[in-house]
């Protein structure tokens, strides 16, 4: 006999309890006394403590599946355990070290070069793999080049988050907001792309001239870029060719979900499994298959490629989330948002459209303030079901709020140290090599990037209600045009 499947209560005081929970959870992040992957935890043992010996049912296991995103847990894996055996063909290196080369007679020029590389890889390797790679070799640059650390790491950072917001796999929070309101690849691109170049042009030019001041003539006088000899190389061609053909097929699949239907995990699952087989095989045909030598491939990047603690972080995440839907407290949540705007609508007078730029505008300042105090995924996690709410609830185009919340979680990331896993990450990498950022220099730069990039992002929801996609992708690349131009006239006029 199966024992009755426990459903979730929806009274006031479960609500009350599940709210309390995710307060307590993000409380304990921010202030990072204990490892994220125990906060979570304890939360849901909590949660499922309080479900099965009290009266109120917050979640139970049976409805935990139904609460996991299983495309984001896959996508996440698949791509590290990609990026994982495309690291061991040395590309990461050798194309930054390259890059250094080319620009090495201008250190100041090099260093941009890294922030343009970083930013776009960001893009489509996910800001936290990207930096990964990049910031020993910043560090390596920084300390050949006698540039000052900060100056250089921080717009490391801010690239990084202000790159990864323009695709769907560039940061975490974009995998989660595109599972959850169906938004493609593509969409994601067509919508974000051009805006995030105009934060970039101007993130290079704000960066460049600070280090500039600070370096001096040597800025702009001849340095070698590299170590002596060739530095870095590839170390197994085969494979990156391979995997060339493989990352192809990958960006293709995510490309094309409007027409095979398929989510992005699947094609990143593919990939990943070819890539490791590849491997695999091209190993096995130099070596003897030994056991040792056989744990080079699929169980080095199980163990060592792939992130099981973000991944465990996501999932624990997920199953309070589920609680917070279940109990009914994202309803009320969105509730209290919607009165919100439509006190706000009433009190102003505001048309179907000023009432849809009031509501992306709060939306983008609570997503970019919340988001730069504590780590943007478990905010994200609970505001999705909020805004797909507030989409049911409002007349117009509420697409707008889709791209609200993103830009106002990424870009918020970088207002401080703890605002984003690509920050936490990069801030521990320099301190192993001895150098130290403050929380209060990073956040000097940080409030700063924050506040314009915010600005900017604020100018184009209002044009994405009043003048439709197109009309405002037109105006922001006749923007992205003055904005390159007046950056190239700056570095022609800094290089003489």
């Amino acid at each position: 006999m199966h024992a009755e499947v426990v459903t979730s209560s929806t009274d006031p005081v479960s609500q009350l309890l599940v709210a309390v929970l995710l307060v307590a959870m993000f409380a304990m992040l921010s202030i990072e006394k204990a490892h994220r992957v125990l906060v979570v935890l304890s939360a849901v043992a909590l949660l499922w403590a309080i479900t099965y010996l009290t009266p109120y049912h917050l979640l139970s296991l049976e409805q935990t599946a139904a609460a996991l995103d299983l495309n984001v847990l896959l996508l996440l894996a698949a791509m590290m355990a990609l990026v994982g055996v495309l690291k061991e063909t040395g590309v990461f290196g050798w194309t930054v070290e390259r890059l250094l080369e080319r620009f090495g007679g201008n250190p100041a020029r090099a260093i941009a070069v890294l922030w343009w590389f970083t930013a776009i890889s960001s893009a489509f390797l996910d800001n936290v793999t990207t930096v990964i790679f990049v910031t020993p070799v910043v560090l390596a640059t920084v300390q050949r080049l006698k540039a000052p650390p900060a100056l250089v790491l921080i717009p490391v950072v801010m690239a990084a988050n202000i790159g990864g917001t323009a695709t769907l796999i560039g940061d975490p929070p974009n995998i989660m907001i595109g599972s959850g309101a169906g938004i493609t690849f593509v969409q994601f691109i067509e919508a974000l792309a051009v805006p995030v170049l105009v934060m970039l042009c101007a993130l290079h030019w704000w960066a460049a001239r600070r280090l500039r001041a600070a370096m001096g003539s040597r800025a702009d006088a001849p340095a070698q870029a590299d170590e002596p000899g060739s530095g870095p190389a590839i170390t197994d061609p085969g494979l990156l060719k391979w995997l060339g053909w493989i990352s192809l097929f990958v960006l293709v699949g995510f490309v094309t979900h409007g027409i095979t239907g398929m989510p992005a995990a699947v094609p990143a699952i593919i990939g990943a499994a070819v890539a490791l087989l590849v491997q695999d095989f091209r190993y096995l045909k130099r070596h003897q298959p030994t056991h040792e030598e056989r744990q080079h491939g699929i169980l080095h990047v199980l163990e060592k490629e792939i992130e099981w603690p973000t991944l465990t972080f996501f999932a624990f995440l997920f199953i309070i989330v589920g609680a917070a839907v279940e109990t009914g407290l994202i309803g009320t949540l969105a509730g209290i948002l919607e009165r919100t705007i439509t006190g706000g609508r009433d009190a102003m007078g505001l048309s179907e459209g000023g009432t849809l730029i009031f509501a992306a505008v709060l939306v983008l300042w609570v997503a970019g303030f919340l988001s730069a105090v504590m780590d943007n995924i478990p905010f994200v996690a609970v505001s999705i079901p909020i805004i797909a709410t507030l989409t049911r609830a409002l007349p117009g185009d509420t697409s707008v709020l889709w791209w609200a919340l993103p830009l106002g979680a990424c870009l918020g990331g970088n207002g401080t140290p703890i605002g984003a896993s690509a920050n936490v990450t990069t801030l521990g990498l320099a301190e192993r090599m001895g150098i130290r950022i403050s929380f209060a220099e990073f956040a000097r730069t940080g409030v700063k990037v924050t506040v314009f990039t915010l600005l900017l992002s604020t100018g184009f929801l209002a044009g994405y209600v009043t003048l439709g996609q197109t009309g405002v992708t037109v105006v922001a690349a006749g923007v992205l045009a003055v904005a390159a131009f007046g950056l190239w006239r700056y570095e022609t006029s800094a290089t003489g």
